[in-house]
């Protein structure tokens, strides 16, 4: 855990400007990759198969990760771990652009998972440093900078293949990108104590005050997955809309998780945590439950813009609940609540679809509508 008698120097203000600069140039690396997955594709001819099975990767790196990434950030502190990662994270994205082969996009993106997941640990543990420095609720606005960085490294990434810029040197700049405002912003991140907790363990289980935030996560990671994977299906087969508003779902939600994950931290200052993840499931389950029963172009995307307002604000703030954690220090919470979350992320999609095989998809979505049930019944019933 960082504390606040070690800033010294600067404001608190400043330190939130820095930690937020590092939230954002990391989803700027992941969307990054993301925009550019077609064009990679065909410059390496990958079917559809050869590409799913590279896309598995990136998962396998991130969960060999979370092995290890709290020990990492609890013996050589939060503020070491993000920069390296980081500066490695946006070096493994011009990797990405090199690869000429098949095995070695597998090999690069393994890597790129795990430097990724490092981020993730390290940057939320010096979101929950700020907070501290606060004394109240600020992760949501720091994850809203993730979001924000996907819909700028979308657009980017759209200019680029519109202007026939290969994959490389758009990654080539985005590193540039990345290492002057690692320059810029270094000396205001947090400082905190490596070595502090030299008896943490690399694998660390989480403790009985833990197990109902990861499950939180899980729940709402299984929506989130639903989400990715399936809106466009789902607006496809189910809502029978029109060519050029099948994504029109995918759009509304991002859209609504990006906005909601500004305002959520002082929706959380006012009605309190307990109640604002009552308020979050309860929208991810009727707005699920919306679409389901109303498959309409207009009812459906009230539905997934209910659904984004609903998860916008779970993941960040359970985040911030485990990083203040009284038993185990704050990167080792942090990995293990994130390793649960993240088994509903790569379970969701595919119990979705293989439920849709059994049953139908809207079946299957009226199972995650029961996800956000379980977000909104633990969060009622766990004091925070």
């Amino acid at each position: 855990m960082i504390h606040p008698d070690t800033v010294v120097g600067h404001p608190r203000h400043v330190h939130r400007l820095a930690v937020g600069t590092l939230f954002f140039l990391q989803g700027l690396c992941f969307a990054s990759w993301a925009s550019r997955i077609p064009s990679i594709q065909q410059r390496l001819g990958l079917t559809e198969a050869a590409l799913g099975l590279a896309l598995l990767a990136l998962p396998a790196g991130s969960m060999t990760s979370l092995a290890f990434s709290g020990w990492l950030v609890a013996r050589r502190g939060s503020a070491q771990v993000v920069l390296g990662a980081l500066v490695l994270y946006a070096g493994l994205l011009v990797g990405i652009g090199a690869v000429g082969s098949l095995g070695a996009l597998v090999g690069v993106l393994y890597l790129f998972g795990m430097a990724g997941n490092l981020v993730n640990i390290s940057v939320n543990t010096q979101a929950v440093g700020v907070e501290a420095l606060y004394g109240r609720s600020v992760m949501a606005s720091f994850h809203g900078l993730w979001s924000l960085a996907g819909f700028v490294a979308a657009a980017v990434g759209s200019a680029m293949m519109g202007w026939r810029v290969a994959p490389l040197p758009h990654f080539v700049g985005t590193l540039g990108v990345v290492l002057a405002a690692l320059a810029a912003s270094a000396r205001f991140i947090l400082p905190d104590e490596p070595g502090r907790h030299p008896a943490v363990r690399v694998l660390s289980l989480p403790d009985r005050s833990l197990w109902g935030l990861g499950v939180m996560a899980f729940c709402c990671m299984i929506c989130e997955g639903a989400m990715f994977d399936w809106s466009g299906v789902y607006f496809q087969r189910v809502v029978h809309a029109e060519r050029d508003w099948v994504g029109s779902g995918y759009a509304v939600f991002m859209g609504a998780m990006a906005t909601g994950r500004f305002l959520a931290d002082g929706l959380t200052r006012r009605l309190g945590l307990q109640r604002v993840f009552q308020v979050s499931g309860g929208l991810i389950a009727v707005g699920l439950m919306t679409a389901v029963l109303l498959p309409r172009l207009p009812t459906a995307l009230l539905g997934f813009l209910m659904v984004g307002c609903g998860v916008s604000s779970v993941v960040p703030l359970v985040y911030g609940a485990a990083g203040r954690s009284k038993t185990i220090p704050a990167g080792v919470a942090l990995a293990a609540v994130s390793t649960i979350g993240f088994l509903g992320f790569l379970l969701g999609p595919p119990l979705i679809g293989l439920m849709a095989e059994a049953v139908s998809l809207r079946g299957s979505f009226t199972l995650v509508a029961c996800m956000g049930l379980g977000v909104a019944l633990i969060g009622s019933r766990k004091a925070f």
